[in-house]
């Protein structure tokens, strides 16, 4: 293609099954966006929710060279509706690229928008600042370095351990810029605490649960880096654990408690359990046997591919099936030296591994690949994988689920184009507006409570649906 409008629109035609919505988005979050000067926040004394950068960078350019976008930070999403396909309310993460076909700006009315080569593509509408984070902590920490909100507020993302014991190219994911993250904002001088203290956590959401009034936020998250030996004498499940066991404590059944970590043996996984998480994501990666050891060299040392999958499964006893949720990085499974040249053979190789999953009961969800420079496979695939598999990936992603009778994932809000807030990937803005955010079946651990399309919980009704039914079946409980 001669441009990236042409591509853009030559996809949306070819795949009419795919929302332009989710189609814009994907390229959105592979490319990156820049942004006029006018465009950006005036970080914590403005009307605009800033970038908080929760976890990993998500930019494609290193800090010291985002030029005025690092001393006034971008928004930390942005919403887009109209322009040429008249897009329905879509939830973008902000990933920076100076250098994007894609920009923010202004027009001749001071409206925003999102520009494609100097065209309009979209109005644009920027988080407005939530009042939770004009407040301080005791100690004068800030609510968007402890417990930032993404999703349009949906989820508190507690990324408590700001570095990983994966440590160096033998052992770091090669798609994974957390190290090099924590180190960036180090170097900046910018507040990036490497491991928070319970109590500043706890101070954060006290905060946030008093001016949240309209109960945006439903679910949190808490995660870092991997342990592979202990932090603050404890191992994973007891470190991380600690933070859900003192949140429920503190707000019991105020959110949804989530844990991003290692698969981890079942009887630390039932630590979790134990502690107050409802929903696990062991992150398997990628799929493909040989890409997982490339890619993922200290996943596959300290664990190995076949004991992870095998961690999932049991996981899924406790927690399960429909509240294992294991994450995948589409694009990875693409980029040079080792990933496939053939977008067919990548779909493929990615379906069998949502087919196996899928056929136990286990919905895989995934985040869209941004290739961050300061990471080998960033650094040698600049423009990530093509659009065309992010587009190809989430029409099979939408068929596995309908082939495996299953619907979206809990803790992740609304489905459907016009209603998602899930936005680093599109996989909730392809599924059908109206299904449910899981199974009506009891948590294993909780035996009262399920979560409804919303993602809150809420009591179990008296009767047996039919899909309820169908949970037990894929359990082998009934």
């Amino acid at each position: 293609m001669s441009s990236r409008r042409e591509l853009v629109e030559s996809l949306i035609e070819r795949f009419p099954s795919v929302p332009a919505e989710a189609v814009l988005k994907e390229d959105l979050l592979r490319t990156g966006m820049a942004f006029a000067d006018s465009a950006l926040s005036d970080n914590l004394d403005g009307a605009v929710k800033p970038k908080s950068y929760f976890i990993f960078s998500f930019d494609q350019r290193p800090l010291a060279e985002l030029g005025e976008a690092a001393r006034r930070r971008p928004p930390e999403e942005v919403a887009l509706t109209g322009g040429p396909h008249a897009l329905r309310r879509t939830i973008v993460s902000v990933r920076v690229n100076p250098a994007s076909p894609y920009r923010v700006d202004r027009d001749e009315d001071g409206g925003l928008r999102l520009m494609l080569e100097g065209s309009p593509a979209a109005r644009v509408e920027l988080p407005p600042m939530p009042e939770y984070y004009r407040h301080a902590l005791a100690n004068g920490k800030t609510v968007m370095e402890t417990a930032p909100t993404i999703q349009w507020g949906y989820l508190i993302y507690l990324t408590v351990l700001r570095l990983c014991q994966y440590f160096g190219a033998k052992e770091e994911c090669a798609f994974c810029d957390i190290n090099h993250n924590w180190r960036q904002h180090k170097q900046a001088g910018r507040p990036y605490t490497g491991i928070k203290p319970v109590e500043d956590v706890l101070e954060a959401l006290a905060l946030i649960d008093r001016f949240d009034t309209g109960r945006t936020s439903k679910a949190y998250t808490l995660t870092g880096g991997s342990v592979t030996g202990k932090v603050d004498g404890l191992e994973e499940a007891d470190f991380y654990g600690r933070y859900a066991q003192a949140i429920e404590e503190r707000f019991p059944g105020r959110w949804i408690g989530k844990v991003v970590a290692q698969a981890l043996p079942r009887r630390e996984v039932e630590r979790y359990r134990d502690y107050g998480v409802r929903i696990y994501h062991p992150n398997y990666e990628v799929w493909d046997k040989r890409l997982f050891a490339l890619i993922c060299p200290g996943k596959e040392r300290y664990v190995g591919r076949e004991e992870w999958h095998r961690r999932i499964l049991d996981a899924a006893e406790v927690f399960g099936p429909r509240y294992v949720i294991p994450n995948f990085v589409a694009g990875v499974e693409m980029a040079r030296p080792f990933g496939f040249v053939n977008i067919e053979e990548a779909i493929v190789s990615t379906v069998e591994g949502l087919d196996w999953f899928m056929s136990r009961g286990i919905t895989p969800r995934f985040t869209t690949w941004c290739p961050e420079p300061t990471t080998p496979l960033g650094r040698d695939n600049p423009e990530g994988a093509p659009l065309e598999y992010h587009v190809r990936l989430l029409e099979a992603y939408r068929a596995a689920l309908d082939r495996h009778g299953l619907e979206p994932p809990p803790g992740y809000g609304e489905p459907g184009a016009g209603n998602a807030v899930f936005s680093v990937s599109s996989f909730m803005d392809v599924l059908d507006a109206g299904e449910t955010a899981g199974f009506p079946r009891e948590p294993p651990s909780l035996g009262v409570e399920l979560l409804d399309r919303s993602g809150g919980w809420v009591p179990r009704p008296p009767c047996r649906s039919r899909r309820w039914e169908r949970a037990q079946q894929i359990e082998g409980t009934s």
